[in-house]
Formats: structure tokens, C-alpha cells, sequence
């Protein structure tokens, strides 16, 4: 996903370049909405990403304390 955020960002950066050097009026305000889109997908991207580390770090959590909560069970029956 971070390849996403860094691919959406460069687009946007090219965008504000072609903007800064377009002549025309129409061709700037064209590449000012393909730049404000772009950093709207990077923003996006780069939220995804963090909701998904995330998730995974509370899956892992509560992995652990299901392993944990096995063993002092396990180490109940057994005494």
C-alpha cells in the first residue's frame, strides 16, 4: 500500500509541475484538479495502509491472548 501512496504523490507532484509550467489557463486548472485528486488518493492511500497495520496489530493482540489465555487453562487442567 505504501507504493500506493508513493505513486499517487509523485502523480500529484508532476501534476503541480505541469501546472507551474503550463501557458494556457485551461491547461493549469486542469493540472490544479489532477493535482488536488491525486493528493486526495494519496491521503486516502496512506490511510488504508495505517487502518490496516492497525487491524493487524490487533489481530496479533489478540492472538497472543488467546495463546495466553490457552495456556493458563492448559496449565489449570494439568496441575
Amino acid at each position: 500500500m505504501a507504493d500506493s501512496y508513493k505513486v499517487c504523490s509523485e502523480r500529484a507532484d508532476a501534476a503541480a509541475e505541469a501546472a507551474r509550467n503550463a501557458t494556457l489557463d485551461n491547461v493549469r486548472q486542469r493540472e490544479l484538479r489532477a493535482e488536488k485528486t491525486w493528493r486526495g488518493l494519496a491521503t486516502q492511500a496512506k490511510a488504508v495502509d495505517e487502518q490496516r497495520q492497525k487491524m493487524a496489530r490487533e489481530k496479533a493482540a489478540q492472538q497472543e491472548a488467546q495463546e495466553r489465555d490457552e495456556e493458563a487453562a492448559s496449565a489449570t487442567t494439568d496441575a
